[in-house]
C-alpha cells in the first residue's frame, strides 16, 4: 500500500490518535508515526484492533542511538497488516535511564524484541515479564550498540587452562609502533616507485 497526503488512514489517525501524534510523516511509501512515550500501549492497541487499521503483526522492535541529542535513543516498531497489505512504523523518543512500557501484553512476539533493545541499548521496559539481558554473556558490562561503546568491548574471556575455568580479563591491545603508507598506490605510493625503477627485466 502506498501512503500519500490525502490517504484516508492518514485522517482516520489524525482524528482518533491525534492527541498522541508528535510527528506524522511518509518516508518511502511507509506511513511514520512519532508519539509520545507514556502513549505507546494506547497507540499500538488502536493500531491493532481498530478496523481500519488491523495492524495485527509485529515485525520489529529496535533501538536507535543519538549521542548528542537530549532524549538519546529512539524505540522503532515496525507493524504489518496482511489484511489491509500495509505497513506502519512507529517512533518513541527515550531519555537516557528513561524506560517504556512494555508492548508484550498487546504483541506477545514483543518479548525477546524488548529484551534485545535492553540488552544492546540499556532500554528498559517497564512490566516485561522477563527484563534480562538476550544476546550477550552473563556479567557483561556495557551495551554494545550504543555509539560510545568501544569496538573492542570493555573485556575478552579466555579459558585459563591453570583454573580450568573461563576468565574474564581488561582488554589489552598492546601492539609495536607502525608507521602506515596512506598513499594511494594508484597516486605512487613508495614500493610501486622502487619497482617501476628497477624495470620489466630486473
Amino acid at each position: 500500500m502506498s501512503y500519500s497526503s490525502d490517504s484516508h488512514l492518514i485522517d482516520h489517525l489524525e482524528n482518533k490518535i491525534g492527541d498522541a501524534l508528535v510527528d506524522l510523516a511518509v518516508t518511502g511509501d511507509e506511513l511514520v508515526l512519532e508519539i509520545h512515550r507514556d502513549q505507546v500501549r494506547f497507540v499500538l492497541t488502536f493500531l491493532r484492533d481498530d478496523t481500519k487499521c488491523q495492524f495485527t503483526t509485529l515485525v520489529d522492535i529496535c533501538g536507535v542511538d543519538y549521542p548528542g541529542r537530549n532524549a538519546r535513543f529512539d524505540v522503532v516498531y515496525h507493524l504489518l497488516s496482511m489484511k489491509k497489505n500495509a505497513r506502519i512504523r512507529i517512533k518513541v523518543k527515550v531519555e537516557e535511564g528513561q524506560s517504556i512500557a512494555s508492548v508484550v501484553s498487546i504483541y506477545p512476539a514483543a518479548n525477546w524484541f524488548e529484551r534485545e533493545a535492553f540488552d544492546m541499548f540499556g532500554i528498559s521496559f517497564d512490566d516485561h515479564p522477563d527484563m534480562r539481558r538476550l544476546l550477550t554473556d552473563y556479567g557483561f558490562s556495557g551495551h554494545p550498540l550504543r555509539k560510545d561503546f568501544p569496538l573492542s568491548g570493555h573485556v575478552e574471556c579466555r579459558y585459563d587452562q591453570e583454573q580450568k575455568r573461563v576468565v574474564y580479563e581488561p582488554v589489552s591491545l598492546s601492539q609495536e609502533f607502525r608507521s602506515f603508507d596512506n598513499l594511494s598506490p594508484w597516486e605512487g605510493a613508495n614500493y610501486i616507485r622502487d619497482e617501476e625503477a628497477k624495470g620489466p627485466d630486473k
